[in-house]
C-alpha cells in the first residue's frame, strides 16, 4: 500500500511503508490555484510517484 499525503510525519507515525509528499491539506494530489492543464499534470505526476512507490521496496519514503 502507498499513502498520499500532505502530513508525511503522520503517516510515518502510524505505520505507512509507502509514503508520498501530497500538495496540501485541502488538495492532495493537486492546486487549485494552477490552470486546469497544469493541475492535471501535477496529479499525474503524484500518482506516477505512488506507482513507483509500490513497485520499491517497503520502509523507504518517497517524495
Amino acid at each position: 500500500m502507498c499513502q498520499v499525503t500532505s502530513v508525511v510525519p503522520v503517516a510515518k507515525m502510524v505505520g505507512s511503508n509507502r509514503v508520498v509528499q501530497g500538495q496540501g491539506i485541502v488538495h492532495v494530489l493537486g492546486n487549485a490555484d494552477l490552470p486546469p492543464e497544469e493541475e492535471k499534470e501535477l496529479r499525474r505526476k503524484t500518482v506516477l510517484q505512488a506507482l513507483e512507490a509500490l513497485k520499491s521496496e517497503a520502509g523507504g519514503s518517497q517524495g
